[in-house]
């Protein structure tokens, strides 16, 4: 794999679609997205009766590729790392297709197995979602490919040959799906889970779902209950939720299918078979829930393009925090670390007299101490509401949505009434004990970043002792003669006060 100018371009030639993502390498070690292009292909639709893709269907489609290594060079990419999945490994002039678009574009293709196409979803998935046991479904175009996972590792998968384009053309749902082709479809997805054992053993797990179908779905629900967050990534679903949609959806004709917001006009056919065969998967497999993921086998294969050697992340969530700030380069990052660490402290130090404290507060009031800067890269004055706004739309693997929100408020915490205004869009996800949990560690944050004002990490370490109403803090080792901190520390004294019940005091030590 070559790098040109630190930029990666990934190419994934799908059933349903063909689509084209490159990456970035900023200077700080950031990796972001640039640029991106997708084409609706329906490959699957343009397999004659001989298992041929038709010749329209590949001009077509060195056409797109085309288009793409366009782009690609515009942006100084020498090397593309294109992949192929079922409708070209399944076609009966596979090699022909192949070697035409080497002849037309210059690409050469990799053709994923049914196996490897199920671990770079699997790889794309596990590095964006905190989760360590549960089903993957992955419902292409032209393939099904599931798999159970323990411990982050894949125990077994199976790639089947059916997917919600190929599923569309035998079982045709522009009328809708009639209760006796629903059956006919069901049936057919349920004979080809039959013989596998482990798909009957583990119930109770999430099925977790990659891929257009999903998401498509994902984002309808959303649509439909007003959802604040427009992102179908870490959405979930319950079994009842996503029939219920189904049966609304299934007596629908297509044109008033594809009136309804939230589902895109190049879905609004093949959502229907896409989602009788994910119901059957829920079925077979007993799962507690739907779990949508939005990353997947772009993902998975810029992860693995990008770190050959060490592709599964341990820590989806630190990994995120570490781009988002690599990204956001103008906080001082001496000073981050070291607001980071004090808050931590004092929230270790707090957390045996207060229950709301936990590992999961900790979870948000870490990420939140290492991100309460990143605001200053649009305005500094302003940074606080830079910085809710950046961490809401950041893609923060591994927090749920209602995390996100709260840890964009921690961070960017001014006053009650502010982290009130701030997450009023998103009333749907917060209640008054989460606002209140919010208020705790946001001024704890804000104490804590008071504790270094002069940002010259002139505290060291610090013990903590609770008497008469106050919180004393107590330097251990420190240089200079801290008078920013001391004013700050009562700056933040009042506010800190209505939500502890303790003033902070910045104690010298006698000596001092």
């Amino acid at each position: 794999m070559h790098m040109s100018g630190q930029r990666i371009g990934i190419i994934d030639i799908g059933s349903n679609s063909v689509r084209l993502v490159i990456y970035e390498r900023t200077e700080s070690g950031a990796h972001r997205v640039v640029d991106g292009a997708k084409e609706s292909a329906r490959l699957s639709n343009k397999i004659d009766d001989k298992g041929r893709l038709s010749d329209e269907g590949l001009y077509e489609l060195i056409d797109t590729l085309r288009h793409f290594t366009i782009l690609c060079s515009h942006h100084g990419i020498a090397h593309i790392r294109a992949t192929a999945t079922a409708a070209i490994r399944n076609a009966a002039n596979c090699h022909d297709i192949l070697h035409a678009i080497k002849r037309e574009t210059g690409l050469a293709i990799e053709l994923l197995s049914g196996e490897e196409e199920a671990s770079y979803g699997f790889l794309g998935m596990v590095n964006s979602l905190d989760v360590s046991d549960g089903y993957l479904i992955d419902i292409g175009g032209g393939s099904t490919e599931l798999t159970l996972f323990r411990n982050r590792a894949i125990m077994h998968s199976v790639s089947l040959p059916f997917g919600c384009v190929s599923m569309n053309k035998q079982y045709d749902s522009a009328d809708g799906l009639s209760d006796d082709t629903l059956h006919e479809l069901e049936q057919q997805v349920r004979k080809s889970l039959q013989g596998l054992e482990w798909a009957h053993t583990a119930p109770e797990l999430p099925l977790i779902g990659i891929g257009g179908t999903v998401r498509a779905l994902a984002k309808r629900h959303q649509a439909a209950v007003l959802y604040p967050f427009s992102a179908p990534h870490n959405y979930t679903l319950r079994e009842d939720q996503v029939n219920e949609l189904f049966q609304h959806l299934r007596v629908l004709p297509l044109e008033d299918r594809r009136k309804l917001n939230g589902l895109s006009k190049d879905r609004a056919d093949v959502i229907l078979p896409g989602i009788a065969i994910l119901r059957v998967f829920f079925d077979t497999v007993q799962a507690s829930h739907y779990w949508i993921c939005g990353a997947g086998l772009r993902d998975g294969l810029f992860h693995a393009t990008r770190f050959p050697s060490r592709p599964l992340l341990d820590d989806p969530l630190a990994y995120s925090v570490e781009n988002m700030s690599a990204l956001h380069t103008e906080a001082p990052r001496g000073h981050v670390l070291h607001v980071n660490r004090l808050a931590m402290e004092m929230h270790a130090y707090l957390a045996p007299s207060c229950p709301q404290l936990d590992a999961i507060s900790a979870r948000l009031l870490d990420t939140a101490s290492k991100l309460y800067r990143v605001g200053a890269s649009i305005d500094y004055y302003d940074y606080a509401k830079h910085s809710f706004y950046l961490i809401i739309h950041a893609h923060l693997n591994g927090l749920s949505h209602r995390e996100i929100v709260m840890t964009a408020a921690i961070a960017s915490f001014r006053s009650k009434g502010k982290a009130r205004n701030h997450i009023a869009p998103y009333r749907q996800l917060i209640d008054e004990s989460d606002l209140e949990l919010i208020c705790k560690l946001g001024s704890l944050l804000q104490l804590a970043a008071a504790l270094d004002r002069s940002e010259t990490q002139a505290i060291g370490t610090i013990k903590m002792n609770i008497a008469d109403g106050q919180l004393l803090i107590q330097p251990q080792d420190y240089h200079g003669h801290l008078g920013l901190e001391r004013r700050e520390t009562e700056e933040t004294a009042s506010d800190f006060r209505k939500h502890w019940g303790l003033v902070p005091v910045l104690a010298m030590p006698a000596s001092y």
